[in-house]
């Protein structure tokens, strides 16, 4: 018997790969928000470079005498109401945006894989206390939950605002991570490996979580855009970020009181902001049509 259990353990039961990297790049509606992601990404990762193009890398270096002047040579988006050049602080701000959607969104999708994948796995009590705790998370409205924790901590920075956005964000995703791990262990591959042997810890991890993951890779995508802009929106607000972090919603924040005399305060940030959200949610529909197990790919 042992002779005959030894080789299930060493067999692929995962459903047979698709061909993403080839049907994706044949897609204008990925490549090109991938492209402007990748952009964004790596001026993210290198803001002073970015930043540095028409002289002016300090996004802190401000001239009171220059005053929300307009979009000028050496300062194309104009300077705000501090004298300090806009599009410095943009580029600055893309680092911040970025790492609040990624981070938040990461936290999120683990914490949703666990827990997801532990209710849809053991039915009864644990999957119920699971699902209660769900239920209990998403009771609470997102911007109104995430307003009144926020306000309760002294130091709002990048981590303690993407720990609690996080908070608040993991429980969707738990349950479609539960949904689709109930689905796939109804599959006949998964009974297959019972009934071959194989332990209850591998077929969780490695062959019914791989084959659930999709779903969850593609809200996550989506999801980083909706943290993105909530984060913005707390903070234009009030309850979100404090300076002197740098980022798109506090540059419109700032804008709010002036932005009819001198609209280049809001245009820019509000423009970035744009473009990187509707990346991501063209970006994630993407994703979305490439895993559909409908769709045939070539």
């Amino acid at each position: 018997m042992t002779a005959l259990l030894d080789p299930a353990e060493a067999l692929d039961l995962r459903l047979p790969p698709r061909t993403l990297v080839r049907t994706l790049r044949r897609k204008p509606g990925f490549m090109i928000p991938a492209t402007v992601l990748l952009v964004l990404f790596i001026v993210s990762l290198f803001p002073g470079w970015a930043a540095g193009f028409f002289g002016h890398a300090d996004p802190r270096a401000c001239d009171l005498l220059n005053s929300a002047a307009a979009p000028s040579p050496g300062h194309p988006f104009g300077r705000d109401v501090q004298g300090c050049d806009v599009y410095a602080n943009v580029i600055y701000g893309t680092r911040t945006s970025i790492a609040i959607g990624f981070l938040t969104t990461t936290l999120a999708a683990l914490t949703a894989a666990i827990a997801g994948t532990i209710a849809g796995s053991v039915p009864g009590l644990v999957d119920s206390f699971f699902s209660r705790i769900m239920d209990i998370c998403l009771g609470f409205p997102f911007l109104l939950g995430a307003i009144v924790m926020l306000s309760t901590i002294r130091q709002r920075n990048v981590v303690s605002v993407s720990v609690i956005l996080a908070i608040f964000a993991w429980p969707m995703m738990a349950r479609l991570v539960r949904s689709s791990v109930r689905s796939v262990r109804a599959l006949d591959y998964v009974a297959a490996g019972r009934l071959m042997g194989i332990s209850a810890w591998r077929l969780s991890t490695r062959y019914v979580l791989a084959n659930s993951i999709a779903p969850l890779v593609v809200v996550a995508t989506t999801t980083v855009g909706a943290i993105i802009v909530a984060e913005s929106s707390l903070t234009y607000l009030g309850a979100g970020l404090q300076p002197p972090t740098i980022s798109w919603g506090l540059q419109l924040a700032r804008a709010q009181s002036s932005f009819q005399l001198h609209p280049h305060l809001l245009i820019f940030p509000a423009t970035f902001l744009a473009i990187t959200v509707l990346s991501i949610i063209t970006l994630g529909d993407s994703l979305r049509a490439a895993l559909d197990p409908r769709q045939e790919h070539a």
